[in-house]
């Protein structure tokens, strides 16, 4: 059995600044979008210039930043946060939600659609495929700083891991953030990309980012450790199979609208 590294959170320290992993990885994310942005801007796939790009970014950012915190609050800690309103400013000690960054992440792009006078879907259909490796940035963060880990694993899988942070006697466990780089990072993209990668019908490539993202989260959710104060819901799922089952749905339904309308525009 393998066991986790317990790395260093802290990547470097500069006097009373620490700056962490986890935070290096937003940075990663970010500029990930911006280089694939330029190339698709590049090859002529969009209407975006890289002044908007840029512009969108800025956008992005703080509606992943917004959501993601308020996501985590509403959907997984409401009650706790409710008794102590000060911890939500408490952002260092952890809490994102990829759902909630979403939602913010969709705000952001329908403000910047009004403020440029572009449909909703011409944004979105750009930035659906310079997520995923953003993704996959996060969730290196997360197996850096040893959470979100996986549920118990046969000891006899190869690479089956114990995380000390978990405090549990050494079971072996599934890396799940490592899966979650594999699916809803690497071969999201490489699909998502691959298929934007010539013109489709206006929202098809967002409506296909959402249906891949539902699957790939959906399947990493049944390795992954539910977290200890919600354990499990209705049907035996984890709060982020309920949440990824409504991505599914729309996005099946935004791609069968796209090619039933049949509308193509960059």
């Amino acid at each position: 059995m393998l066991i986790h590294p317990q790395f260093d959170p802290v990547a470097v320290h500069l006097g009373p600044l620490a700056i962490r992993w986890y935070g290096l990885m937003y940075l990663v994310a970010f500029g990930l979008v911006l280089v694939l942005g330029r190339l698709r801007i590049k090859r002529g796939l969009t209407v975006m210039t890289n002044q908007m790009l840029d512009d969108l970014l800025f956008y992005g950012m703080l509606g992943v930043i917004l959501g993601g915190r308020l996501g985590y609050i509403v959907f997984y800690k409401l009650g706790d946060y409710l008794q102590h309103p000060l911890d939500i400013f408490k952002v260092w000690e952890g809490g994102m939600s990829f759902h909630g960054g979403l939602i913010g992440v969709i705000t952001a792009m329908l403000l910047f659609a009004r403020s440029r006078k572009l449909s909703f879907f011409q944004v979105s259909d750009f930035i659906a495929p310079l997520v995923p490796l953003g993704l996959a940035a996060g969730r290196v963060g997360n197996f850096i700083n040893g959470e979100l880990w996986g549920r118990a694993a046969n000891p006899s899988l190869p690479w089956a891991m114990i995380f000390p942070q978990a405090q549990d006697g050494g079971i072996p466990r599934h890396p799940s953030q490592l899966y979650a780089v594999g699916l809803e990072g690497i071969a999201l993209f490489i699909l998502v990309w691959w298929f934007s990668s010539k013109p489709k019908p206006r929202a098809a490539v967002s409506g296909l980012f959402l249906l891949g993202y539902g699957c790939a989260r959906f399947s990493v959710e049944f390795f992954r450790e539910p977290d200890s104060f919600l354990g499990l819901l209705a049907l035996g799922m984890s709060m982020g199979q309920w949440l990824s089952l409504p991505m599914i749905l729309i996005g099946i339904v935004m791609m069968a609208w796209a090619y039933k309308s049949n509308s193509i525009e960059k």
